[in-house]
């Protein structure tokens, strides 16, 4: 066990847990995110690090059944009040006055899923929106003119996890900036000893900021097999991946058919993956409700006005020369025409280098004590909302009188994230060293907005591509 296992493993005793490739086998055909795995591993692994193979294969046949496993048969024919931990959507339908759900891995569809109002108002989670939780489900025959349905009877949170926020940062306390750095890599699943420098660890968590900070908007252009999906899809269940598919303005800002709100205020970021294969319904309308999103994090639409603190990330492929250097000058060349012009693209506050990443390969793979995601992820979620880390940024940096005011809202707003994802434990400015800051923060974010200033200029010569001289006080 190296001395960052013992840190890990002493710093958080309940909340870490060891990663062994082999362990994660049990799961084999199983579709499950990482904080479900995680939860799982830790239930079931002894205090050695053995963990008990038929325990986890026991829970998952109990409790987490696939859609061979003929559970609306259980339902229907049987009359079995079934209890499952499970990925559900929930659906507001004020037309017809019903809360439904649909369980998609399970094939029962919201048309024939509905939550009593009784239950509903016992869990407040219950809103529209993906949730994740342990739910007891049994079948309503037809009756009264109506079509038989599944009812969800109970219903559990997955909140496996007590956050307490300040024992994190007094933790953080006990670990180096790299050996942090380190902690940080492995608890998004990676081994931080298959990277090739400092400077690359740092690209890589540079992923994590739309996690953490409200309302920050990036784009990140990289090769395929860099990871970049599976970061963003299984590592916590407070945000929502479009993969490709037709995105219309019902599903990202309102339905007004089904008055019923989109993702961008369901959740804590979205990402928009394999951008090039997305279409939008209708672009200048999209384009249009993002301007108004990215700026001031509201729009309307129908005259709802929609207000959120959610973040967008795109993410796209991006073609390279055999040194690995993007082939064409312009990067968001590539990107759907929605994507394309100048104003909406300067609503978004920093590029990530995604080609500066490893591709993934057996290097790459955990192995040893970690957080566990599902905790990770509650921390990021909890942090979100934490107004010192912003206080301490401003109160640290001299900003030029006459800056171009979306350029600093942009490097406060990623100095901000990093602040709060590398020095958590800072409670004001005499708590960092101005050099961690600088070297750790503010030129990491500085250099994010750069290039999408950069970039916005060879689009719109109407744009400068110089940034304003940013300094600490």
């Amino acid at each position: 066990m190296s001395t960052l296992d013992e840190k890990i493993k002493q710093a958080f005793p309940d909340e870490s847990v060891i990663k062994i490739p082999q362990n994660y086998s049990v799961f084999a055909g199983k579709n499950l995110p990482s904080f479900i795995k995680d939860f799982l591993i830790k239930r079931y692994t002894d205090s050695y690090g053995n963990l008990d193979r038929n325990g986890v294969l026991k829970f998952l046949e109990d409790h987490i059944p696939s859609k061979d496993n003929d559970l609306k048969n259980r339902l229907r024919t049987y009359r079995e009040e079934v209890t499952v931990l499970t990925r559900f959507i929930v659906e507001t339908d004020l037309k017809n006055d019903k809360l439904l759900f649909s369980i998609p891995d399970l094939g029962i569809k919201s048309s024939e899923g509905r939550i009593p109002d009784h239950v509903a108002k016992k869990n407040k989670e219950l809103k529209d929106g993906e949730l994740w939780g342990v739910v007891t489900l049994v079948y309503q025959p037809p009756a009264d003119g109506e079509k038989g349905f599944v009812e969800l009877v109970n219903y559990k949170a997955f909140k496996p996890y007590k956050v307490d926020l300040e024992y994190f940062r007094a933790a953080r306390k006990e670990f180096s900036i790299t050996e942090w750095i380190d902690l940080l890599i492995r608890s998004m699943e990676y081994n931080p000893d298959g990277f090739e420098s400092l400077s690359q660890k740092l690209m890589f968590l540079s992923r994590l900021l739309v996690f953490i900070e409200p309302r920050l908007n990036l784009i990140e252009l990289a090769p395929k097999g860099t990871g970049k999906s599976y970061i963003f899809g299984n590592l916590s269940k407070y945000g929502w991946m479009i993969s490709g598919g037709k995105v219309t303005r019902a599903k990202l800002f309102y339905d007004m058919t089904k008055k019923s709100m989109g993702a961008i205020t369901l959740y804590d970021f979205v990402t928009m993956d394999e951008i090039q294969t997305i279409t939008f319904s209708d672009s200048a309308e999209i384009q249009a409700a993002l301007k108004s999103y990215l700026e001031f994090g509201y729009t309307t639409v129908a005259n709802v006005k929609l207000v959120s603190q959610a973040g967008l990330i795109i993410m796209g492929n991006i073609s390279l020369s055999k040194d690995k250097k993007p082939i064409r000058l312009k990067y968001f060349s590539e990107l759907p025409e929605t994507f394309k012009e100048s104003a909406l693209l300067d609503r978004f506050h920093g590029f990530i280098e995604g080609w500066k990443l490893p591709r993934i390969n057996e290097d790459l793979k955990i192995n040893g004590w970690t957080l566990n995601v599902e905790y990770f992820s509650e921390i990021m979620h909890e942090l979100r909302d934490k107004p010192i880390y912003a206080a301490i940024v401003n109160d640290l940096l001299e900003v030029p009188a006459k800056a171009d005011t979306r350029d600093i809202t942009a490097v406060k707003r990623i100095a901000t994230a990093y602040l709060k994802l590398l020095f958590p434990n800072v409670n004001d400015t005499s708590e960092i060293n101005t050099e961690d800051f600088k070297n750790y923060c503010l030129i990491p974010a500085i250099e994010k907005r750069q290039i999408i200033r950069r970039q916005i200029h060879l689009i719109d010569e109407e744009f400068s591509d110089e940034m304003p001289d940013i300094k600490i006080e």
